[in-house]
């Protein structure tokens, strides 16, 4: 709580997602546009954001389909190249999470000087990239010694595009979780990027850990962040200020704004 509240303040924060174009050597990577390319969707978007007034932006790699348990090194350096050429304009806490790898995730904060981190870290998971089997253990290890130790970590406790192997329900594994890990919040996803969390989830998560930060991870709406701040400690949002809401396309200024105008009406009531 103190590392989050460090980063947040004590306001529940909005999260907006960056998504990079995607990374040389995948499958969508655009080799026309290159790298600069995606630097420049990434600049729009990080400006359109910011003059919506969001508390931070955390940057993503989504659009590097299909994803990977165990990152090609090219993505990692790509996304800290990205980052660092717009280190000059971001003017609130950044985050950063690199699809589906704890490791390079926790290099990538430490190379950027990221304020905090979002990871599957724990559990054990059936998914569409094969059986996945994170290792906190290692990776908050690994972030200690590399200078990223005092980030604020963010744990993904149901993962998308996949199913829990662990039979025990999610605020069970939730406050497992919290126990072993020391996560300094817990987030609650949908089925997959864009859908939202059910909100029984996250009912279910926030009752058993009523002292740990616990936000909405996927498919927050304009209709829907009234209820889902009722719960939650704060969302992470990315698809909802895009263009047509669309997953893929870039931040569309004035749903972000319309979205942040809500969220201030919230805070104000």
């Amino acid at each position: 709580m103190v590392r989050f509240q460090r980063v947040f303040g004590d306001k529940k924060p909005v999260i907006a997602m960056v998504h990079l174009g995607a990374m040389p050597g995948t499958p969508l990577h655009d080799p026309e546009a290159g790298v600069e390319g995606i630097l420049r969707g990434a600049e729009a978007d990080l400006a359109a954001l910011q003059a919506a007034g969001v508390d931070a932006v955390m940057f993503g790699n989504e659009n590097d389909r299909p994803y990977e348990l165990r990152v090609d090194t090219a993505s990692t350096a790509t996304m800290a190249y990205v980052i660092g050429r717009l280190r000059g304009q971001i003017t609130v806490p950044f985050g950063v999470n690199v699809l589906w790898d704890p490791m390079a995730t926790m290099a990538l904060a430490a190379a950027t000087g990221a304020a905090f981190v979002r990871e599957i870290f724990t559990g054990t998971y059936a998914s569409d990239m094969g059986v996945w089997a994170p290792d906190a253990g290692a990776a908050l290890r690994y972030g200690q010694r590399i200078g990223a130790g005092g980030v604020a970590k963010l744990y993904n406790v149901s993962a998308e595009f996949a199913g829990s192997l662990d039979p025990r329900s999610l605020p069970d594994r939730a406050r497992s979780a919290v126990f072993s890990s020391i996560p300094d919040a817990v987030l609650v996803s949908g089925a997959i990027t864009g859908e939202a969390a059910r909100m029984v989830d996250l009912e279910a998560v926030k009752r058993v850990l009523p002292t740990t930060p616990v936000l909405a991870n996927t498919g927050v709406k304009h209709a829907t962040v009234a209820d889902v701040f009722r719960v939650a400690d704060g969302c992470i949002v990315g698809s909802a200020l895009k263009v047509g809401g669309d997953t893929w396309a870039a931040v569309d200024a004035d749903r972000a704004r319309d979205f942040m105008d809500r969220v201030r009406a919230i805070r104000g009531a």
